[in-house]
């Protein structure tokens, strides 16, 4: 097994091997792959990130499967990033992601790992950004952000991703959901998949109106938020997703470099602030007695003995010395 030491070496070196096993330790939680991660911290910045979110069963693998295809076929290296809904049994992730994508697992130009939510809130695991960094010090062209598929809370892809994608299907209700969930504000494209399916040129016009109708989800940059019909499995209309967010890509680039700028400056505000939490809460956590003590306090609350507001209150006076 690679050393700590090592492994950030390995990963610039583009050891599959040692980039594998710090994204598990990340995942995991290990704080000693700090010092690593920092490292790699240097070398990243070059990867263009992308995010596909939507609901359950729209075909966010299958489209994201093809897209890999096309990114391959233009010489680019991909890294995907597929966060499955946490296991109840193991705490790990399931990873029907990983399997739906497998024809790429022999591809040493694809790097694939499922990650945990392991109840984190937004789509995205607490560990997605900094196995973002491996993966783009690691060397890949392009990273792909696939989402939980929770619907409402997926709007944290923005902080991630360059390019926002959203997918549908017609049939499903997407179009309410979506302005409640705020995915209009998030979208660069919106992708309305199976639309071999009856109703699919009534959501695009939905969608189109929503946009239209929504001020939150214009563009203040410019850019025109598209909308795109695609059956994933059959290969239809996968062509000008790629083309359409290969465009997105160039307006960022060409006249979007402000946006470009706030994106970077999100992700990272996103990233520290993450750390900052985890950090001030596991102090907090030893200063109030550590998980023995903070059992207690939430049997406490539980059994009406003592209530939130008080005794979250009385933990912070002790944190603080007030």
């Amino acid at each position: 097994m690679a050393s700590s030491d090592s492994l950030a070496d390995k990963v610039i070196e583009g050891d599959v091997r040692a980039t594998a096993q710090l994204i598990r330790r990340v995942d995991d939680g290990d704080k000693s792959v700090f010092s690593d991660l920092a490292k790699l911290y240097g070398h990243s910045g070059r990867a263009y990130v992308i995010g596909f979110t939507g609901s359950p069963g729209v075909g966010k693998s299958t489209l994201v499967d093809r897209i890999i295809a096309r990114f391959r076929e233009d010489g680019k290296t991909v890294g995907v990033l597929a966060i499955d809904p946490t296991s109840p049994f193991s705490g790990g992730a399931i990873l029907g992601d990983r399997i739906r994508m497998q024809r790429h697992f022999l591809d040493d130009g694809v790097f694939i790992r499922s990650l945990a939510t392991r109840g984190k809130f937004g789509g995205l695991t607490r560990s997605t950004a900094d196995a973002i960094v491996v993966l783009d010090a690691m060397g890949k062209d392009v990273i792909i952000v696939e989402t939980v598929g929770v619907g409402q809370d997926e709007v944290d892809i923005v902080n991630s991703a360059h390019t926002s994608v959203v997918v549908t299907v017609p049939g499903m209700g997407d179009d309410i959901q979506a302005i409640k969930a705020g995915l209009m504000e998030i979208g660069d494209l919106f992708v309305v998949n199976k639309a071999d399916r009856e109703g699919a040129a009534k959501t695009v016009r939905e969608i189109q109106f929503m946009l239209q109708m929504n001020p939150e989800s214009r563009r203040s940059d410019g850019w025109e938020t598209r909308v795109l019909e695609c059956v994933a499995t059959q290969q239809k209309g996968v062509e000008e997703v790629y083309i359409a967010i290969l465009n997105h890509k160039r307006y960022l680039e060409n006249q979007g470099k402000d946006r470009l700028r706030n994106l970077e400056r999100n992700r990272v505000f996103g990233q520290f602030m993450d750390l900052f939490r985890e950090g001030l809460f596991e102090r907090a956590l030893n200063k109030v007695g550590g998980q023995q003590a903070l059992d207690k306090i939430i049997e406490d609350i539980v059994a009406r003995k003592n209530d939130p507001y008080h005794a979250s209150l009385e933990s912070l006076n002790r944190v603080l010395g007030g």
